[in-house]
């Protein structure tokens, strides 16, 4: 299959395994909202790059379904708390109104809470993870989403509004944020394969160059791209005061360092000794997005 082709074939399996995961009737007003937002329009890299790591691995798909969802779910989650009017205040997600305007607030919180638990729930449910795998994936989850991870990196953001962070800062508050989960979504599924000292080392190099390019990209998308394109509000960043990579160091020397992470991150992609021509295929895709 082509890339294209994988692609719809790989949304096509999360959509109908998130779906399966979600509870009904949607009748339920909270079972409804939790829909709404899962089913948002969402691009699913994560989950994406759980499929083509754990297809580099040689993994069968009944493994790679239960990380996939739960870490859809916790990134699903950590927007609909991110769009809250307490932190980002925002309007639109993936160009539909986000869930405290399409509902309200209160529900908005309880969807989020709802969403990170079910995310566990996934993985300690799956009847094709051994107990050891389950006991690995659920830490390596609560790693990244947690007061360790991603919930730390969006404390470290809400204090930094009105200040100057050094670069070393902001990149600590990104790899966090956005870069954690980034991460597990590629350590995850290596967790259940059997790989060299070397092989994991570049593995997880390329998870973090990757996941901190990924949010250097975003910052010059949010200053760069249209309201239209991004499903977004474009410009909401620097309207909220937040901290970004062009509002430090400049949009120019921004770019250089997204091409060096990118350079980086392939490189490492390219040193490992299984075949990963699909993988890299499917990053070099994520290079090029526009929202």
């Amino acid at each position: 299959m082509n890339l294209p082709q994988q692609l719809e074939h790989y949304r096509s399996q999360i959509n109908q395994a998130l779906n399966t995961h979600l509870p009904k009737p949607l009748s339920f007003p909270l079972f409804d909202a939790m829909h709404y937002c899962t089913f948002n329009g969402g691009k699913r890299f994560r989950p994406l790059l759980v499929y083509f790591t754990g297809q580099a691995l040689g993994l069968n798909i009944e493994k790679l379904n239960p990380i996939a969802c739960a870490l859809e779910f916790i990134h699903t989650f950590s927007l609909v708390h991110d769009d809250l009017p307490a932190m980002d205040n925002a309007n639109l997600r993936r160009g539909r109104p986000t869930c405290h305007k399409q509902y309200d607030e209160a529900t908005a919180i309880l969807v989020g809470d709802a969403l990170s638990i079910l995310a566990f729930e996934v993985i300690a449910s799956s009847p094709s993870l051994t107990g050891d795998n389950k006991a690995l994936l659920l830490q390596q989850l609560a790693q990244a989403s947690g007061d360790k991870g991603m919930v730390k990196g969006q404390v470290l953001d809400l204090h930094a509004t009105h200040h100057t962070l050094s670069i070393e800062a902001l990149t600590e508050l990104h790899q966090l944020k956005t870069g954690q989960l980034l991460k597990a979504s590629v350590c995850m599924p290596a967790s259940l394969a059997t790989l060299t000292a070397t092989d994991q080392q570049h593995l997880t190099e390329f998870a973090q160059q990757l996941g901190l390019a990924y949010q250097v990209q975003d910052d010059l998308l949010d200053i760069e791209g249209e309201t239209s394109t991004l499903g977004k509000d474009a410009g909401i960043d620097k309207a909220n005061h937040k901290q970004t990579f062009p509002c430090i160091v400049g949009i120019q020397l921004a770019k250089n360092l997204l091409q060096d992470l990118q350079t980086r991150a392939l490189t490492n992609l390219s040193s490992l000794s299984f075949n990963t021509e699909d993988l890299q295929t499917f990053v070099h895709s994520i290079f090029k997005r526009d929202h």
